[in-house]
C-alpha cells in the first residue's frame, strides 16, 4: 500500500496527544493540515482511526492497533536521528535508561556517575517507571537499556543481557507497634496483619501475590504505593508491616526489624536488558560494560 510516511507521523502525534491542536504545534503545521492528513490516511486504510467529539478525541480499535505498530517505528527513527546528530558524544548518542526509582536510587547511581565521568559529553536520560512499564518501554524502542526486577511478566527473556544483582525481599515492622521479633510467622498468620506493599503495576506486587497463591492464600494489602521509601516510612510510624527489597534497608533503619517467616522467600534478581530487534547504541553497550555480572 502506497502511503506517505508523513501521514503516519501525523497520526502518531495526534494519537499520542489525543489532540489535533497539540499535534499541529509539535509538527509546526496548521491544524487543518493535521486534520486533512488524518482524513487522507483513514481514506487510504478504509477505516476510521479516531472518534471525534467537541470535547475530546479517542482512538478507535483500529487506531489502537495501528499505534502499537507506528510508535516503535517513530521511536526508532528518533533514536537514529539523535545518534547521528550528536557529534559531541563521539557518535555514541544519548543514553536512555529505564528503571524504577528504587533501582535508580539504590543500585544505578554509582554506575551512572562512572558513565558520566567516562563520557561527559554523552547526554543521559532516565525514564522512571515500574519494572513492568520499563519492559514496555524497551519493546516500544523508547529506551536503549532497562534494569528491572526479574521475574517480570512483561519482559521478553531473550532481551536479558546479564544479571547485575541478586536480592531477597523482606517483611519489616516497627517493634513498638508489631512485636513479632521472637516469633516465626506463617504467611497465613501474616495476612491477618496490615500489609504495606507496592501497587499492582509493579513486578514486586506480581511476585508476592503469586507467592501467596502458591499456598492457596489470597493477599489483600492494607496499603499499596509506588515507593519503597514511603513504605519504610509508613512501617516506621506503625501503619503496618512493609514488604520491600532487602537492599533498601540502611543503617538509618535500625528502629525496624525483619520478620522471620516459616515459608521461605525465594531470591529475585535485577537484570539489564536490551532489545536486540532494534539497533543497539554504542552508549548502551558501554553502560552495560560498567554493570557487574552476578
Amino acid at each position: 500500500m502506497d502511503i506517505n510516511l508523513e501521514l503516519y507521523k501525523v497520526f502518531y502525534y495526534v494519537a499520542s496527544s489525543l489532540s489535533f491542536s497539540e499535534a499541529s504545534k509539535q509538527l509546526y503545521i496548521s491544524q487543518s493540515a493535521v486534520s486533512q492528513s488524518i482524513k487522507t490516511l483513514e481514506k487510504k486504510l478504509e477505516q476510521p482511526l479516531f472518534i471525534r467529539s467537541t470535547k475530546k478525541v479517542r482512538l478507535t480499535p483500529a487506531g489502537q492497533v495501528l499505534l502499537k505498530h507506528i510508535e516503535p517505528a517513530i521511536n526508532l527513527i528518533n533514536r537514529g536521528e539523535h545518534q547521528l546528530l550528536d557529534a559531541e558524544g563521539l557518535g555514541f548518542g544519548q543514553l536512555h535508561i529505564g528503571a524504577s526509582d528504587t533501582i535508580c536510587r539504590y543500585f544505578l547511581v554509582p554506575y551512572l556517575k562512572q558513565f558520566h565521568q567516562k563520557f561527559p559529553n554523552v547526554p543521559v536520560k532516565v525514564s522512571n517507571a515500574a519494572s513492568l512499564s520499563c519492559a514496555e518501554l524497551l519493546d516500544q524502542g523508547k529506551a536503549d537499556l532497562i534494569v528491572t526486577n526479574d521475574p517480570n511478566s512483561k519482559l521478553n527473556p531473550a532481551y536479558i543481557r546479564k544479571t547485575v544483582c541478586e536480592f531477597h525481599d523482606v517483611f519489616i515492622a516497627n517493634p513498638a507497634f508489631f512485636d513479632l521479633t521472637q516469633q516465626e510467622i506463617s504467611f497465613c498468620e501474616l495476612k491477618q496483619y496490615p500489609i504495606l506493599m507496592l501497587d499492582k503495576k509493579s513486578a514486586t506486587s506480581e511476585f508476592l501475590h503469586s507467592l501467596f497463591l502458591q499456598y492457596q492464600l489470597e493477599l489483600v494489602p492494607e496499603i499499596e504505593l509506588s515507593s519503597n521509601d514511603l513504605l519504610i516510612d509508613l512501617a516506621r510510624i506503625g501503619l503496618g508491616i512493609a514488604f520491600i527489597p532487602d537492599y533498601c534497608l540502611t543503617d538509618h533503619d535500625n528502629d525496624l526489624y525483619i520478620l522471620h517467616t516459616k515459608e521461605k522467600l525465594p531470591s529475585r534478581r535485577l537484570v539489564a536488558s536490551i532489545n536486540d530487534n532494534l539497533p543497539v547504541s554504542a552508549s548502551a553497550e558501554e553502560f552495560l560494560k560498567l554493570l557487574p555480572k552476578v
